[in-house]
């Protein structure tokens, strides 16, 4: 394993996340749509409105992203790994979990 990232691995054997190009790409227009509403001046709680559902996309996005770093990239890591590596994958989750 190069460095501590599993998506660096030889086999490039990680989550594919191009799936969630989709949700990105949604995501990005919601922001669009806030922006435009802020240069409208549309009503306030409109703008929140949208805003809230932008951080709900990024929030599902997230959790979808993470399961399957959990499911492919730590398991790989308990599985296949040495005892360093593993630290390594309970470090980062929990760093990884105070951030959410």
């Amino acid at each position: 394993m190069k460095g501590n990232n599993c998506c660096e691995k030889a086999d490039n054997n990680h989550p594919n996340h191009s799936l969630q190009l989709n949700r990105v790409r949604r995501i990005a227009g919601q922001i669009g749509g806030i922006q435009r509403m802020i240069e409208d001046g549309r009503y306030c709680p409109d703008i929140i409105n949208q805003i809230s559902a932008a951080q709900t996309a990024l929030r599902s996005l997230q959790a979808v992203i993470l399961q399957e770093h959990l499911k492919q990239c730590v398991v790989d890591a308990f599985e296949t790994g040495s005892q360093k590596e593993r630290q390594t994958k309970i470090t980062e989750l929990t760093d990884l979990i105070k951030k959410i």
